[in-house]
């Protein structure tokens, strides 16, 4: 008997990539390899319904779920199953997006091989809880997730669009008028950061290595701080993070701190603002997610 008993391929149909054809693509692929396997297309209708989607089909059965997109897309994905109890779920996403880091990591062979193998592995997942006079909101992140000078230029992507000369113009931008923030930990001291990165994969943004020996499988994340420098230890961090790479990284379970300011945050490429004064809590859920191998 097979791991899965059928596939859900989720897309946005509106996509600036070619996430529609890649999505039949794949169906088609199946078709021809796997005949017996039911696949399903559902298109997503708006913001936040890949999340909905993956959570319904996650509920039943033994499902591939295939998020035909970029990691943003695959992290609703991964979110929605993590919602749904006691599933059997198998997830995986096929490229469509702008950095595609978890694809381009975790990925050695065309997923199409992969499903036709049906062997499966479990990673880790991270999990942000964020509590402030609104209550307390839970999301996961299969790659990573940061703050400071990472998700400002996200932000600004968004606005000027994407593309290799738009992306550098938009880094160089947002480098130039960037400013420091400021986290409190729990034992009441203050710390001013230029980034601090949680990472479940080494790499991120299409050229970063972020740590040394860090793995998704490994019962830890890695914390990445670059406390707040001059403009010019910051650049050249960041060239030595593309070069070759920040080295060996601290791997924790868990990291907990205070805002004291208005914050974004990258969330798999998904920006999110957290308010001041929110208490932020990132942990590690070793071997969460059933993922092809």
């Amino acid at each position: 008997m097979r791991r899965i008993d059928r596939a859900v391929l989720i897309y946005n149909p509106n996509s600036t990539g070619s996430a529609p054809e890649l999505a039949e693509g794949l169906r088609a692929d199946l078709a021809e390899r796997l005949p017996a396997l039911p696949v399903t297309l559902r298109p997503t209708r708006h913001a936040g319904h890949a999340r909905d989607l993956a959570a319904e089909a996650a509920g039943e059965g033994r499902p591939l779920i295939v998020s035909v997109s970029g990691d943003g897309g695959y992290n609703e994905v991964v979110d929605g199953v993590m919602r749904a109890e006691r599933t059997h779920a198998v997830c995986a996403v096929l490229a469509a997006g702008n950095a595609n880091d978890h694809h381009r990591v975790l990925r050695d062979r065309p997923l199409i091989e992969s499903i036709v193998a049906d062997e499966v592995r479990r990673i880790d997942l991270l999990r942000l809880t964020v509590a402030d006079r609104a209550g307390a909101h839970v999301q996961h992140a299969h790659s990573y997730i940061g703050l400071g000078l990472t998700p400002i230029v996200a932000v600004d992507l968004e606005k000027g669009g994407k593309g290799s000369f738009r992306e550098i113009v938009t880094a160089v931008r947002t480098f130039t008028r960037f400013r420091p923030f400021t986290i409190v930990r729990p034992d009441g001291t203050r710390h001013r950061f230029d980034s601090l990165v949680f990472a479940n994969i080494p790499e991120m943004a299409k050229y970063a290595t972020l740590s040394e020996h860090g793995r998704p499988d490994d019962g830890l994340f890695e914390v990445v701080a670059i406390p707040h420098t001059a403009k010019w230890r910051v650049l050249g961090t960041a060239l030595r993070a593309a070069v070759r790479g920040l080295g060996p990284q601290p791997g924790v379970r868990e990291y907990e701190f205070t805002t004291a300011a208005p914050t974004p945050m990258q969330i798999d490429g998904e920006v999110i603002r957290v308010p001041e004064g929110a208490t932020v809590r990132v942990e590690v859920l070793p071997g969460a997610l059933t993922t092809l191998v």
